[in-house]
């Protein structure tokens, strides 16, 4: 069983990512199909780009569904940028006024568009501290607070339960930079960007036992 799975889904900057497990000391490998999905011990789903159409193709492949038994199998499984904002209950980006898209619902969070104001361009983009919204949490492991992690997205997550909150930004509001819950977890930012606290963070993921 291959010990980390990519997940690419049309969205993904998988030669990056792919790269930045290896220097952590994993062995992965990119995978388009569901059956690849069960082959994994463990799973990441990466992201650039629009929220809807990536549902779209999670749905459409067959992904979606195979993510869905993994999760409920117990397998780790980290979303980047937008593979993160896809775990969450729903989103705001290219919805009418008062509406929204839904996600995968494995967090109870919204994604909402920053609101702008002077100071704060969006897309917020370049490198940003973040500080623990919780202590102890092995995906934390090393983290000191106020690293600085490279960010580039327009959307930002909105938890429901602070709980589900591991670590904490703030571009003009508050909002979570970083998520756990049982099994999943996801980060806002490119930890495949953001040089030793980025490594940091995938090592203790490959190292992350949540069962």
């Amino acid at each position: 069983m291959s010990e980390v799975g990519i997940l690419d889904y049309g969205m993904g900057n998988l030669r990056s990512v792919a790269n930045a497990l290896r220097m952590a000391g994993a062995e992965p490998v990119i995978i388009g199909r569901p059956e690849e999905v069960q082959s994994c011990e463990r799973l990441i789903v990466p992201g650039v780009g629009a929220f809807t159409q990536a549902m779209q193709h999670l749905a459409e492949s067959g992904m979606g569904a195979a993510l869905e038994q993994a999760r409920r199998a117990g397998r780790p499984i980290l979303g980047i940028c937008l593979g993160m904002q896809l775990m969450c209950r729903s989103s705001q980006e290219d919805a009418p006024d008062d509406a929204a898209h839904a996600g995968l619902g494995w967090i109870d969070a919204r994604v909402l568009r920053f609101p702008g104001s002077p100071g704060f361009k969006v897309p917020h983009m370049g490198w940003d501290d973040v500080r623990p919204a919780q202590a102890g949490h092995p995906l934390l492991q090393g983290i000191a607070d106020g690293s600085d992690f490279y960010f580039v997205h327009s959307y930002y997550v909105d938890c429901a339960d602070p709980g589900d909150i591991l670590l904490a930004g703030d571009y003009g509001v508050p909002y979570c930079t970083a998520f756990a819950r049982a099994n999943v977890a996801g980060v806002q930012f490119h930890p495949e960007k953001s040089q030793q606290a980025g490594l940091r963070l995938l090592k203790n993921f490959l190292a992350w036992n949540p069962c």
